[in-house]
């Protein structure tokens, strides 16, 4: 019999501290997927300068809805009269989260960026879609006065 009472009274206290561990994990466990320890938002994987009046980056984004996508951005920049290099336009490669993020970032990410002095300055694009795939089409940009047109 005392080991019937035992028993019962256990099992409330085993209960309330099953469900205030459950509580308490859940809570740790939001806490931490709010913080997420992914890699780097954003990773420059090319840069061109020409003759000191341009500077062209493209530079991987990853995407904030899902770790594997990720958008790449074309930034054109110039040279101010300080000499420093201050950004005139960027643009979209491709469509936003449309690149996945770690053949992006990986080794044999640009294919292709091919910039020119000439102006208007055309710029190609050409990037790793998966290994298995291979590159992408090349993309045309056309960059007038430190303006980005589509080409």
């Amino acid at each position: 019999m005392s080991v019937t009472r035992t028993l019962t009274r256990r099992g409330p206290a085993a209960a309330l501290a099953l469900v205030t561990a459950a509580v308490l994990g859940a809570g740790a466990a939001g806490s931490s997927s709010a913080a997420p320890a992914a890699a780097p938002r954003t990773r420059q994987i090319a840069s061109s300068v020409l003759g000191g009046d341009y500077k062209f980056t493209l530079t991987a984004v990853r995407s904030a809805d899902d770790r594997y996508a990720a958008s790449v951005r074309l930034q054109v920049y110039m040279r101010t009269d300080g000499g420093a290099w201050k950004e005139s336009a960027r643009a979209t490669v491709g469509a936003v989260d449309g690149w996945f993020w770690y053949p992006l970032t990986g080794k044999g990410a640009v294919c292709r960026f091919s910039t020119s002095a000439a102006e208007p300055a055309p710029v190609d694009v050409s990037l790793l879609v998966t290994p298995s795939i291979g590159c992408s089409q090349p993309q045309h940009f056309m960059v007038e006065q430190g303006r980005i047109h589509a080409g």
